[in-house]
């Protein structure tokens, strides 16, 4: 029998969100139904409400959980109800040409719940990443639950399903940051100074936060910034090589999206250094770059996805490193708030007065 509750739903492209009966169904083979207990308000969430990522109107927000398996479908094992998870948008088929290759983290085929979640007049909803947590129960395919020590608080923990995961394995996964680099990160939002969480845990001697607002840039230092740069006051690409020798970073981590910061990113590299964009763009952006810089600088471009990660791998050592005192997860907690409160949360993180608001049920 499904399960009624409440969650934000997201009609037409640009419209306000709306909190709508969402009708959930039990489990079937290889499903779960998870109790949602938080869940972060993230960009991408905005990027589907605008249409920005695609037309499947209408939307079922929210992809950032953590929460309690409830259900478990037939065949599913190593889950049971009580267990405490994080929510992932990427779970590994096992069987396509990438995770027969042996990188499981760019599975070309990740699994979801197979019912669809509906309005209450039988619409189909289109779960957000393939999740669907604005809301107080969602159903997810059993991959995508990854149990984690429930002495994570939920609001904390449900960051590392989407944005912190995202920052952080662009850092340690996709850059390869290492002992004695020097790194930095262009757009200090939640998954910008995830990056640089990550950066300084690898042991990157150097790391230098770029934005235009410096209340972000007051946070990038508490996550391990060791100088910060406002670009509205001088030149990153400049600012940049003079705290680094005059050569430039080994690694870049854009974390903004935008052909104006890939740019800044590209030519604040070190020769042969690393560029790895996390930032999501919209989909009419376009850049132009000369190629004999492309030719000349050396070195590599890389777009990181979900920050290259293993859920089953990953999320359980970010939340031990959370639960040591070694990584500030309640850093990137600006505010709490209720489901009738995330169009108004999607305006505060338009103006960047948040790290990440987080809907707790």
């Amino acid at each position: 029998m499904p399960h009624e509750v409440r969650g934000v739903v997201a009609m037409q492209p640009g419209a306000p969100v709306e909190v709508r009966t969402v009708l959930v169904p039990d489990p079937g083979p290889g499903e779960v139904l998870v109790a949602v207990l938080a869940c972060g308000v993230c960009h991408t969430d905005l990027h589907y409400r605008d249409g920005a990522v695609t037309d499947d109107f209408p939307f079922l927000l929210g992809h950032e959980a953590a929460g309690t398996v409830e259900a478990v479908g037939d065949g599913v094992t190593g889950l049971q109800p009580g267990d405490y998870v994080i929510i992932a948008w990427r779970a590994p088929c096992g069987g396509c040409r990438s995770c027969r290759g042996g990188r499981p983290w760019y599975c070309f085929d990740s699994r979801n719940a197979v019912q669809p979640m509906t309005l209450a007049d039988g619409t189909p909803l289109s779960p957000a990443l393939g999740i669907g947590a604005f809301a107080a129960k969602t159903l997810v395919a059993a991959g995508q639950a990854v149990k984690v020590d429930r002495a994570a608080r939920p609001e904390a923990a449900g960051l590392v399903g989407c944005g912190v995961m995202a920052g952080f394995g662009a850092a340690v996964n996709t850059g390869g940051v290492g002992r004695g680099d020097t790194v930095a990160v262009i757009g200090c939002g939640g998954v910008g100074n995830a990056a640089i969480a990550g950066a300084s845990l690898a042991g990157a001697r150097t790391v230098v936060a770029v934005d235009i607002d410096y209340a972000k840039l007051d946070a990038a230092t508490r996550f391990g910034a060791t100088h910060t740069v406002n670009s509205t006051r001088t030149d990153p690409v400049d600012a940049v090589r003079e705290l680094t020798g005059g050569f430039g970073a080994d690694v870049v981590i854009e974390a903004v999206g935008r052909p104006e910061t890939y740019r800044q990113a590209f030519y604040m590299r070190d020769l042969a250094g690393v560029l790895v964009q996390v930032g999501v763009p919209d989909p009419q952006m376009r850049i132009e770059l000369p190629l004999i810089d492309l030719f000349s600088r050396g070195g590599a471009l890389k777009s990181s996805w979900y920050g290259d990660c293993l859920p089953s791998r990953d999320f359980p050592v970010l939340i031990d490193l959370y639960l040591s005192g070694r990584f500030d997860l309640d850093g990137f907690v600006s505010e709490t708030i209720g489901l009738d409160e995330v169009e108004a949360a999607f305006a505060r993180m338009r103006r960047g007065e948040v790290l990440r608001s987080v809907v707790v049920l």
